[in-house]
């Protein structure tokens, strides 16, 4: 029977799962370029501080369990830039590969239609050939490469800009 998987908003309840998928990232790859990990308290403030400004904080629940998160806020923090946003989409590491990214994205894109967003915008670690060929399918497209920007694990990373006009 295939798994039961639904987008809704994200909970008090949920930031124990949102922390654990963020610390794994950290962890472990190159899709935050963070180093230190964050206890719960931290993903309550920002989850707090992203609804203060009317953006959404998304899961993903699968079987009953919390399997990735979404959200966009502001691009920059200028007032010009306020129909422009910038998004994040993580899914825990057992349940890669099942669409829920996807999912996850085409929820984040109908929010930010239906709230008088103009433009979305991915920066994504120009390796990350999985992440960057999803932001394709669902229209975005490529507009630069910024060259050796960040460094994690040793090594300079090249951080790949998309955007999706809304």
């Amino acid at each position: 029977m295939p798994a039961s998987i639904t987008i809704r908003d994200a909970a008090e309840a949920d930031l124990e799962a949102i922390r654990d998928i963020y610390n794994h990232a950290v962890e472990h790859t190159t899709a935050i370029w963070n180093e230190v990990l964050i206890d719960t308290d931290n993903r309550r403030a920002w989850m707090e501080q992203r609804r203060a400004r009317g953006f959404p904080v998304l899961v993903a629940e699968r079987d009953g369990k919390v399997a990735g998160y979404a959200s966009y806020g502001d691009w920059r923090a200028f007032d010009g830039y306020r129909h422009t946003v910038e998004h994040s989409v993580y899914v825990d590491k057992d349940c890669r590969g099942a669409g829920l990214g996807k999912r996850l994205m085409q929820a984040l894109i109908d929010h930010a239609r239906a709230n008088d967003k103009h433009v979305m915008i991915a920066a994504i670690e120009a390796e990350n050939t999985p992440s960057i060929a999803l932001h394709e399918r669902l229209g975005f497209r490529l507009v630069g490469i910024h060259r050796e920007v960040g460094q994690k694990f040793g090594r300079w990373l090249d951080l790949a800009m998309m955007e999706l006009r809304l």
